[in-house]
């Protein structure tokens, strides 16, 4: 793919001739690049459907809007990643889907979670429940913490099928065996009755997969799932989570700030900085073509086997304060791009061109940078 692909967008020659680069400094324009015609993204019937989700909390600093105006959307069989530094958000939009949100201090101050058409931030307590780990389950980011230290896993693993489902006690130890060879606990039936402490890092992950498929989810929300883990299980935690998704059908949610680990996983990505979504693309578009200077950022921040000897480059500066996030576009302090437009006006999220891509950005870096990807 090329950056050719967007014929509406004119880049503009920086002075002494060529195009501008990531590094080029933003006093080196010297007029604005046109912008691509575009339209606002389209919205259907999706199996999960996030609509303009806001979230706030309140402290002594004042109201913090950790969530504003998150929109993404996941269907049967396809993995979502979202991408982000730690921040960002992620963690919170996920816990306001799951319905486990702390209220106070957390408090949703509008838009929708639909699930199969049905929306749960507006449904009675006791259908939430319903809900919440039978239809849409969630992996946690500390499996440690996340585990009762004092309980069997295997008890663990079953205690929603026991309480919600009434099987009994053998059922429920042969069930959580079946459930720990499918996320390949080796021995299984020796190892139903360990506890936590008992595993290793990556096993304890496997079996906080297990608990989140034991009803069989049609959803499943993996929050940051190679947290701790070593590269090689890292590896192997991404390849079972994508081989269930594909053997159960069901939509997997990967939330996670390192776009080294989603690549060969993800359908599609959002990225989302200060609480907001700034970039919508298929993986392979993305990848090739990001089209908002955060993205790019953290792409350039991925070490690479061909860049052996140079520097790791770093995006500049920290992401804002949620309680203080600078007007106009959020990540115009850090951005080398950065014109007066973006410190006054913040841009809306659009679509781009003919492709099923959105972007958050004045001046999307296809349109500072014709070179060939």
């Amino acid at each position: 793919m090329s950056y050719s692909s967007y014929p509406s967008y004119e880049p503009p020659v920086v002075p002494g001739g060529g195009f501008a680069s990531w590094d080029t400094p933003t006093a080196a324009w010297v007029t604005a690049p046109a912008r691509a015609t575009v339209t606002p993204p389209r919205s259907g019937g999706h199996l999960l459907d996030v609509r303009d989700l806001r979230i706030e909390f309140s402290s002594r600093d004042g109201v913090a809007r950790v969530v504003n105006g998150v929109s993404f959307h996941v269907d049967p069989g396809e993995t979502l990643a979202i991408l982000g530094e730690s921040g960002s958000g992620k963690s919170v939009t996920a816990q306001a889907v799951m319905g486990i949100l702390d209220t106070p201090p957390a408090v949703v101050r509008g838009g929708q979670v639909l699930f199969a058409g049905e929306d749960l931030l507006t449904v009675a307590p006791e259908r939430r429940r319903q809900v919440r780990g039978q239809e849409i389950a969630m992996v946690f980011q500390d499996a440690l913490s996340a585990l009762n230290p004092v309980f069997p896993v295997g008890w663990q693993i079953t205690e929603a099928l026991r309480s919600r489902r009434g099987i009994n006690k053998a059922d429920a130890r042969r069930r959580a065996v079946e459930l720990m060879d499918m996320v390949q606990i080796p021995a299984a039936s020796q190892r139903v009755d360990d506890y936590p402490h008992q595993f290793s890092g990556g096993m304890r992950q496997r079996v906080m997969i297990a608990m989140a498929l034991a009803m069989r989810p049609k959803v499943l929300i993996a929050d940051e799932p190679t947290t701790a883990l070593d590269v090689t299980v890292q590896a192997q935690i991404m390849d079972l989570l994508a081989t269930l998704r594909a053997e159960l059908e069901m939509a997997l949610i990967l939330i996670t700030h390192d776009l080294g680990v989603v690549a060969d996983v993800a359908d599609r990505i959002t990225v989302m900085y200060a609480g907001r979504v700034v970039e919508q693309a298929d993986v392979h578009t993305l990848y090739a073509a990001p089209a908002h200077p955060y993205t790019r950022g953290l792409l350039a921040s991925v070490p690479r086997l061909d860049h052996r000897g140079h520097g790791l480059h770093s995006i500049a500066g920290t992401p804002p304060n949620p309680a203080a996030v600078p007007d106009g576009c959020p990540f115009h302090p850090r951005c080398p791009y950065a014109q007066q437009m973006c410190r006054m006006t913040e841009p809306p999220l659009m679509r781009i061109g003919r492709m099923d891509r959105t972007s958050a950005c004045h001046f999307p870096p296809e349109a500072l940078d014709a070179r060939i990807a």
